[in-house]
């Protein structure tokens, strides 16, 4: 079966395909999550028709374009020309480049020709692109009141993630080749700025969770908990598949996961992709460094809750302690104290910002630095994953702080 994210990039024939393959599950295993979330096999109401439409979406508005036209190929295969026009048209209305955050919501048009659930859908999915850290309780509510079920949000929270992580990889893995594209400006700016609106005017429904919650006041070295918006399953609910599909079975204590497992198919694949990302140390970079790049993307897309895991996780693996205390504090463009650690930051800065920041100074760094390519795969696929994890995190609920650090 044809690798996606290796096709997108235009890897094969490359020795590039033999190196991520070090990194198997997480590759078989980012090619299952297309499958479960594009393909899957029982699509119910989130239709192969949407989830091809939102696709193509995410992939124009972020003027990654040879994956955009691979998404509207699939739709124009299976679908009527009119719903592609429809998408291209969209897709013009909606391009631009973040993130950016307090506002500047794109918003389209409900009576128009995409019709409410998908012009929900767009909305949702812009916002999880550009800033995700703007989200809430209403723009979970809209699409609540445009037809979409909670098991359907968590799908399509997770298809619009995933895509987050692909495009990530995809470009990171062009530069590395020697191929990545020019990127263009936007030539539909103007025609962008007219669809956006500072106040949605959405709002939390009653199938909305409002929890109460004390947010962090800012960026902590601590544990956190997270409170879903959206309703978790109820443990007694959870079949076979549902445990199959959490790795671990104590994850069904814990709303997170009993959230996602609302689509177990795409639940297991994310996780075996995670798992294999950041804990096959077969070669590559060291763990430390992995955790690294997940606090800096986590740091910098505004997700306190990752950034207190993986904060943690660095430090236990050997990782400078007074270095990452500083991360958390002061931000992204913090002295760190060593060459490698600043070229891992600015690689992962500039593929959470946009992949398309991502270039070849960075790997001339990261090679300076002394990483070989399998290590600056690792580099890329620990960035692009959590472009994937702090879109749930920031989009499905939200940080508490637990009463013993209150």
């Amino acid at each position: 079966m044809t690798d996606i994210i290796n096709q997108l990039a235009g890897l094969d024939g490359t020795e590039f395909v033999a190196l991520r393959e070090r990194r198997s599950d997480a590759v078989t295993n980012a090619q299952i999550s297309f499958q479960a979330l594009l393909e899957p096999e029982n699509p119910g109401e989130f239709t192969y028709a949407e989830r091809y439409a939102v696709a193509a979406f995410i992939t124009g508005i972020s003027q990654a374009d040879r994956a955009a036209q691979f998404y509207l190929d699939l739709l124009a295969d299976e679908f009527d020309d009119a719903l592609v026009a429809t998408v291209q048209g969209a897709i013009a209305a909606g391009t631009t480049t973040g993130p950016f955050r307090d506002g500047n919501f794109t918003v389209f048009d409900a009576s128009s020709a995409l019709g409410p659930r998908l012009a929900a859908a767009f909305d949702f999915a812009h916002l999880l692109t550009f800033h995700p850290k703007d989200a809430s309780p209403a723009a979970v509510g809209h699409l609540d009141v445009a037809g979409w079920s909670a098991d359907e949000i968590v799908s399509l929270s997770q298809l619009i993630s995933f895509l987050a992580f692909q495009q990530r990889v995809v470009h990171g893995m062009q530069v590395l080749a020697g191929a990545a594209p020019q990127l263009v400006s936007p030539q539909a700016s103007q025609e962008h700025a007219s669809q956006a609106v500072a106040n949605p005017s959405w709002e939390a429904t009653e199938n909305i969770l409002i929890p109460e919650v004390v947010k962090p006041a800012k960026f902590v070295n601590h544990s956190l908990g997270w409170e879903p918006w959206v309703p978790a399953m109820a443990k007694a609910d959870l079949t076979d598949e549902h445990i199959d599909a959490l790795i671990k079975p104590e994850r069904a204590d814990m709303p997170y996961f009993r959230l996602l497992a609302r689509d177990p198919q795409a639940l297991k694949a994310r996780t075996l992709t995670d798992l294999d990302i950041f804990y096959n140390t077969e070669g590559g970079l060291a763990r430390a460094e992995r955790e690294l790049a997940a606090t800096v993307a986590s740091r910098f897309n505004g997700c306190e809750y990752c950034a207190s895991v993986h904060q943690a996780r660095a430090k236990e693996e050997g990782g400078d302690a007074a270095a990452i205390d500083r991360l958390l504090d002061e931000g992204i463009t913090v002295d760190l104290g060593s060459s490698l650690w600043s070229a891992i930051r600015d690689a992962a800065v500039a593929l959470t910002a946009t992949p398309f920041a991502f270039n070849d100074e960075n790997v001339t760094a990261l090679r300076e630095a002394g990483l070989d390519d399998l290590s600056i795969i690792d580099v890329i696929n620990s960035s692009a994953f959590f472009n994937w994890a702090n879109r749930l995190m920031l989009t499905l609920g939200e940080p508490n702080v637990p009463k013993r650090f209150r």
